[in-house]
């Protein structure tokens, strides 16, 4: 998740039932998260194992589909509200009630929905086209539900963080503009999608049927594609800056940073597969103000040197939309920086699609890496780095990464790097003769549910699975 981490170190494989806090000790951001991590691994793994992959409550089970035909317009579907669990993760599809407002004047308020209404008047669920966090759109192709029957509709679930900069709520006002915000929240993500027939190795069937061939394609596009090993090596020239720490380190960089490496273009490597880095975790985002051109006037340009913009830096610009869909737009370099217009000029306009609504939160978010030098430099493609399997590359002050040969990556696929100047090295796992180990992504880690097979615009067949409560009356 993007935030400003010290590091993550949740590993289930160590089997800790909790974080122990011990008096007069300093409190790190790692021990809070890890206790939360804890018990939100302990409950899902719970519900899981009680209510298998998945399932809803026979009573409120939601995302309950059906089939809307267009006409002479797109076709559309319902989503039932209630709740669902996709491998331990609760899902709710219930729509927020509007509120009641009161006017200015104390007279009685309206009861039309989204106009300060009745709250009991507001619809119970969503449609395909409107969901919270798919953010589909019906001039596109791609968004459109399938034009021909039968066809399959999932649920896809996974987490994100959400920072003040896309939900100002979460920033104390108490405290000051000057202050930074405080905490990160990390937010369930689930859309309704669709998925042809073709795609699937049934062409019809059974819900026994479909469900097996839907859990074969899950599996498949659930399971990581890539694996990478980092490490810490002495770069050349390192003696040339005495100044730093540890004449003998790896790490040769002058703070400790929490280093995030991130698939921007998947695929293959021998394809268009691209990563790029930052070694902040990539939390240094400044909210955007509009965008004319190749020009963006943001609300601030940082808080100080470290985490503000310079000329030469890639960025991308995205809203929450952007991140919600998991497109990969090509990066941005900052050309210009207007201190007191607290503006920067891009070296390309933006999509036209990302970063014009406020309504959606739009920012800058900066990368750390550079325009390829020398010899061995990576090359660039979009902005981003292009991708190389099976030697070791390197990003800045020693720290190396390394991607398996063979991998087939996926949009978002993020490793986390601590690098800490008191070892002049990073934390990474290693075997006995020291030897860096390949690790799977940190995430993002989706999850997938069938919900209906539409075979036709009167034939839904429910792919939910549902479950009754443990409990019974006491007998009397």
């Amino acid at each position: 998740m993007h935030a400003d981490f010290s590091r993550l170190t949740f590993r289930p494989g160590k089997h800790y039932s909790a974080v122990l806090t011990q008096q007069g000790r300093v409190q790190l951001d790692a021990d809070a998260n890890e206790q939360a991590a804890i018990e939100r691994y302990q409950l899902r793994t719970l519900a899981a194992d009680l209510i298998g992959r998945r399932g809803g409550p026979a009573a409120a089970a939601g995302f309950a589909i059906g089939y809307v035909p267009g006409n002479h317009d797109v076709d559309d579907l319902t989503i039932g509200g209630g709740r669902y669990y996709v491998d331990g993760i609760l899902c709710e599809a219930d729509r927020p009630e509007p509120g009641i407002a009161v006017p200015d004047d104390g007279g009685q308020g309206s009861n039309v929905p989204g106009d300060g209404g009745d709250a009991r008047e507001a619809p119970a669920g969503w449609t395909y086209w409107d969901q919270p966090d798919a953010y589909r759109d019906q001039e596109r192709d791609g968004d459109r539900l399938p034009g021909e029957f039968p066809f399959l509709v999932y649920l896809k679930v996974w987490e994100r963080s959400v920072t003040a900069v896309e939900d100002p709520e979460i920033r104390e006002v108490a405290l000051g503009a000057a202050m930074p915000d405080t905490a990160a929240r990390a937010k369930l993500v689930w859309q309704v999608l669709a998925l042809p027939a073709s795609e699937l190795s049934v062409p019809d069937g059974g819900a026994s049927r479909v469900r097996e061939a839907f859990d074969a394609w899950a599996e498949a596009h659930e399971r990581p594609g890539g694996l990478l090993a980092a490490r810490a090596r002495r770069p050349e020239r390192a003696s040339e800056d005495p100044c730093l720490a540890h004449p003998e380190a790896g790490y040769r960089g002058p703070e400790n940073q929490l280093y995030r490496v991130e698939v921007h273009h998947g695929g293959s490597a021998e394809g268009c597969a691209t990563f790029k880095w930052s070694r902040e975790n990539g939390s240094v985002v400044l909210p955007i103000a509009s965008i004319e051109g190749v020009w963006v006037d943001l609300t601030s340009l940082g808080d100080d040197d470290k985490l503000s913009l310079s000329v030469g830096d890639w960025v991308e610009v995205a809203d929450s939309a952007y991140v919600s869909r998991g497109e990969a737009a090509n990066l941005l370099q900052v050309e210009e920086t207007d201190l007191p217009g607290r503006r920067v000029r891009l070296s390309a306009e933006p999509v036209p699609e990302v970063g014009r609504l406020a309504e959606r939160h739009p920012f800058l978010r900066r990368w750390d890496h550079r325009a390829p030098r020398g010899r061995d430099a990576l090359p660039l493609a979009g902005g981003a780095l292009q991708l190389q399997e099976g030697t070791w590359l390197d990003l800045e002050d020693g720290v190396q990464v390394y991607f398996r040969p063979g991998g087939d990556y996926t949009r978002g696929d993020y490793w986390l790097i601590p690098a800490r100047t008191a070892t002049g090295s990073v934390e990474w796992p290693q075997n006995a003769a020291g030897e860096a180990l390949l690790r799977e992504p940190a995430g993002v880690r989706v999850h997938h549910a069938p919900l209906a097979w539409v075979k036709g615009p009167t034939t839904v067949v429910d792919l939910r699975q549902t479950f009754t409560p443990l409990t019974a009356p006491a007998p009397q």
